[in-house]
């Protein structure tokens, strides 16, 4: 290395010499000098991304010096080792990666040194994110020098990094037989140790709570059966293919697309509460009830509903007492229209009844409006008493 340093020195000297001449020639204008050594390899602050050998001959003549090919594996593999940890100061990680890189290609018979540019690269992929590469890379400085103290750190940051608590701590022990007071591998096992715990106390809550959901669903679904509530699942054939598995589904909730959320429950009476949903066909609006207890009628909640006429109610028609509610027959194509005085659940238990998704759904239309007309034409209408 000394002799590379004479020879960069060399090198330099002609540089300096032209800098020299020009100054006391006239050439050299104080306006700029700074910019006159900055093109000088020695005086650069900071060396170009890419050395162009047309724009930067002085350098790109340094640059073949100091990575001659005919030095030892050994020199080139150091040399690359240096630029990597000049990089990794400037935090440029992504070329210090690619010096220890170049590093470890030049396959140099120092195995202390291609630990070293293991462990280095470790490091650097490490604040890159690459939490994965960077445990290989331990895991090959160690197979060259096991007790390397820094890849042992380092394995055990990375282990941390992608929650393998376990595994962290266990690196952690094995670097605290080589150096008990090692404060890195004390602190990171601390804190594998804190989260592994943690870990473990979430995962005991997350199985208590889908047994406990698991229970209050079997529960829903024996007092669905028990009232002789029919689900439907769309993708049956069968109109009347009910099963457990069906209730279960059903059971989840609104549709996955919801934004209510809104489940089914049984309240501390035993009683049912649903979320119902009703439609406005004509002009394409909705109301949702997320809590409609099975005993309420349906009368009671209209008049709450259209105590005030809606905004887009224009022609100003929708009146509790002008509104009949339905629902469909959708295998059948019939409709069936609603007693209002009727309860939820009387509804719920008509034969032809399906309730979808867990969200039973009515349609709300005007008394003999033309709309309405309209949308009955070739419908047969049932009306329920």
């Amino acid at each position: 290395m000394e002799a590379a340093a004479g020879q960069a020195e060399e090198a330099a000297a002609p540089f300096l010499d032209k800098f020299q001449s020009q100054r006391y020639t006239g050439g050299f204008n104080p306006k700029s000098w700074e910019q006159e050594f900055d093109k000088i390899p020695m005086f650069m602050k900071k060396s170009p991304a890419e050395i162009d050998p047309e724009q930067n001959p002085d350098l790109a003549c340094l640059q073949s010096i100091i990575f001659d090919e005919d030095r030892s594996p050994e020199e080139q593999a150091n040399t690359y080792k240096n630029e990597g940890n000049e990089y990794f100061k400037e935090k440029n990680y992504k070329k210090a990666v690619i010096s220890y890189t170049e590093g470890l290609k030049k396959k140099c018979s120092d195995q202390d040194l291609n630990a070293v540019l293991y462990t280095n690269r470790a490091a650097a992929q490490f604040y890159l994110g690459n939490y994965r590469s960077a445990l290989s890379d331990v895991i090959a400085a160690r197979k060259l020098k096991p007790n390397h103290l820094k890849a042992i750190i380092r394995g055990a940051l990375c282990h941390l990094e992608l929650k393998n608590f376990p595994e962290a701590m266990a690196w952690c022990e094995e670097g605290l037989r080589i150096d008990s007071k090692e404060k890195k591998l004390v602190e990171t096992r601390a804190k594998a140790d804190r989260l592994k715990r943690a870990e473990q106390r979430d995962v005991r809550k997350a199985k208590l709570k889908e047994k406990k959901d698991q229970s209050q669903k079997e529960v829903l679904l024996t007092a669905i059966k028990e009232r002789n509530i029919k689900l439907f699942l769309e993708a049956s054939k069968e109109e009347d293919e009910i099963s457990d598995g069906l209730g279960e589904m059903s059971l989840n909730g609104l549709s996955s697309d919801s934004v209510t959320g809104t489940k089914i429950y049984l309240d501390d009476n035993g009683n049912l509460n649903w979320p119902v949903l009703f439609l406005y066909p004509e002009y394409g609006q909705t109301d949702f009830i997320s809590a409609f207890h099975e005993d309420s009628r349906f009368i009671d909640h209209i008049l709450v509903m259209f105590a005030e006429l809606p905004p887009w109610d224009l022609e100003r028609k929708y009146h509790s007492s002008n509104l009949e509610l339905y629902f469909e027959d959708e295998a059948r194509e019939e409709m069936y229209q609603l007693n209002t005085e009727n309860t939820l659940l009387q509804v719920l238990q008509h034969q032809r009844y399906f309730v979808k998704a867990g969200t039973p759904t009515f349609l709300v239309l005007v008394k003999q409006s033309p709309f309405s007309k309209n949308y009955f034409f070739g419908k047969k209408v049932h009306r329920l008493k």
